[in-house]
């Protein structure tokens, strides 16, 4: 059935129950929305590995999220031939690259370190290269910005810096970090650029004590969301700390449409594989 005939079938179902047509059409709209689902590559076990890819068709995710490479490997993703041997993997299980990440920002900053700049300039090339449009920047640890302005304008310097490359290769970098919905806020409108944007993830933000629900629907109706974690710490979706029912209906009334892609949810001494296949199936059943 086609998006014409569910909103057509839905509006007339609405009316014998004397709903709204505009109310109708926008439950149709959520229910012909395609939310795909993967994981972070190193969250399955295989940080910067081509293995990623067989072990999500297993759990059987849509995607993966890969990372741009290591220190060690000086982010091997840039590399064509790396490149084509992502493709490939992906051709072959059927899995899709999601987006790029670079997690080695924790350690070697981006507010700080020269040898990120060019880090964060080729994962636009490889994104781009990859037919992908986002690569998150990460900001924890070493990266950490909060409470720290030196390196919160820096990093807002060489983001203004970066940004028209981003623009024009139609990649958006995505910050996640301990900051607030306000203080993400203000590194995006400081920048000034629609190449950056909110890497959203739900348990970090509770961990720091937001209202990650109210925030996922303020950024999120700014079109400030790129990509979001489901993510829980220590214990399977939906069994711990975050309620992901309001999770959803956040989602729904902000109106994103994006990739969700699953991290940590690993219960104490639980496998890996059947703890994400019990997370993906929550997630189905939340999102369709």
């Amino acid at each position: 059935m086609n998006r014409r005939s569910v909103l057509k079938r839905t509006t007339a179902l609405a009316a014998g129950f004397g709903i709204s047509p505009a109310l109708a059409e926008a439950l149709a709209a959520w229910k012909d929305r395609e939310f795909k689902i993967g994981a972070c590559d190193w969250s399955i076990g295989c940080r910067a590995d081509l293995k990623a890819f067989d072990v999500a068709k297993e759990i059987g995710l849509d995607g993966v999220q890969v990372s741009l490479g290591t220190e060690a490997d000086d982010m091997q993703l840039r590399q064509p031939e790396i490149q084509k041997a992502y493709l490939d993997a992906s051709k072959r299980t059927g899995v899709e690259i999601a987006s790029l990440a670079i997690g080695t920002l924790n350690a070697i900053p981006y507010k700080s370190d020269p040898r990120t700049i060019p880090w964060v300039s080729g994962s636009i090339d490889a994104c781009k290269a990859l037919g992908r449009e986002v690569v998150l920047l990460a900001f924890f640890g070493a990266g950490d910005l909060k409470g720290d302005k030196k390196g919160t304008d820096e990093v807002i310097r060489r983001l203004k810096d970066v940004a028209p490359k981003a623009e024009k290769a139609g990649v958006t970098l995505g910050i996640e970090s301990w900051l607030s919905g306000e203080e993400h806020m203000h590194i995006i409108d400081s920048v000034g650029s629609p190449a950056v944007k909110v890497y959203y993830d739900v348990a970090n933000s509770n961990k720091m004590g937001y209202d990650i629900y109210s925030e996922i629907r303020w950024l999120g109706k700014k079109g400030q969301i790129c990509e979001v974690h489901m993510k829980e710490n220590g214990a399977l979706l939906g069994e711990g700390v975050v309620d992901f029912n309001k999770v959803r209906a956040a989602i729904e009334d902000c109106g994103y449409t994006g990739w969700m892609q699953i991290e940590g949810a690993i219960p104490k001494g639980a496998e890996m594989v059947p703890s994400y296949k019990s997370n993906l199936k929550l997630l189905r059943s939340l999102f369709g």
